[in-house]
């Protein structure tokens, strides 16, 4: 067997464990991760928010929260331009 063809067997062996059942599992649980930080970001920002206008709430604390879901939605949008400018992609390749 000559060294091309192992090399080839390897990157098969790559590619195919790329699209196992598992790693799209895997995958999938790291959005899910994400979008329950995103989640939790903005219910931590709204109940901070709330403080402040109910009790005499840090207003330093609130400024802070504010940027960081503001970051967090435009890291959001961005994600999901991208992926409508992928979808886009695929629909206009020929088939």
């Amino acid at each position: 067997m000559d060294i091309q063809s192992i090399l080839a067997a390897q990157g098969y062996k790559r590619q195919v464990a790329a699209v196992e059942p598992e790693a799209a599992a895997q995958g999938r649980s790291q959005i899910e991760t994400s979008l329950n930080d995103f989640k939790a970001t903005l219910q931590e920002t709204e109940n901070l928010a709330m403080d402040a206008m109910v009790s005499d709430a840090d207003p330093h604390m609130l400024v802070q929260a504010l940027a960081q879901s503001e970051l967090a939605v435009e890291t959001v949008v961005t994600v999901r331009d991208k992926v409508v400018e992928a979808y886009q992609e695929i629909l206009r390749m020929p088939i």
